[in-house]
């Protein structure tokens, strides 16, 4: 007849360290969530570093493209068109791709609202900045080069 006798009482002391364990797990846990949280904020700041140069990559892509197809107007239209068009082409081509160039600057300096700090390094601003005027005067050297030649 063991059924009659009452299940023994949880001693306190072992209750007491099974509380304190289980608030260790619990205090635990919530750091690593926290740490979870964190390292989120810092990756989605990383992101945005890297659509950022993304974008500004996109800006000169798009005006080497226009520059390469303003030059070009002139060997690919000669003898199509007449000369007022060819030149006019080239210079809206030519003009647009410097415009890509000032707007690459302008778009990577004013992103916007600033993100969290990202572990990804940005590229030098002064970099940027020489890089792009140089495609600029490149730019109107060629359409000194289109109207002059």
């Amino acid at each position: 007849m063991t059924d009659d006798i009452p299940p023994e009482p949880a001693k306190p002391a072992h209750a007491a360290k099974q509380l304190v364990k289980s608030a260790d797990k619990l205090a635990t846990s919530a750091e690593q969530q926290t740490d979870s949280a964190d390292r989120r904020t810092v990756l989605a700041a990383d992101r945005t570093v890297l659509a950022a140069e993304r974008t500004y990559a996109a800006w000169v892509r798009t005006g080497l493209a226009a520059m390469a197809a303003g030059i070009g107007a002139r060997a690919l239209l000669d003898k199509l068109v007449p000369d007022w068009m060819i030149a006019g082409t080239g210079s809206v081509l030519i003009l647009f791709s410097a415009f890509c160039f000032i707007a690459a600057i302008w778009r990577e300096f004013s992103p916007g609202v600033p993100p969290p700090k990202p572990d990804t390094a940005k590229l030098p601003g002064w970099l940027l900045i020489l890089v792009n005027g140089f495609l600029v005067m490149v730019s109107i050297a060629a359409l000194a080069g289109l109207w002059l030649a």
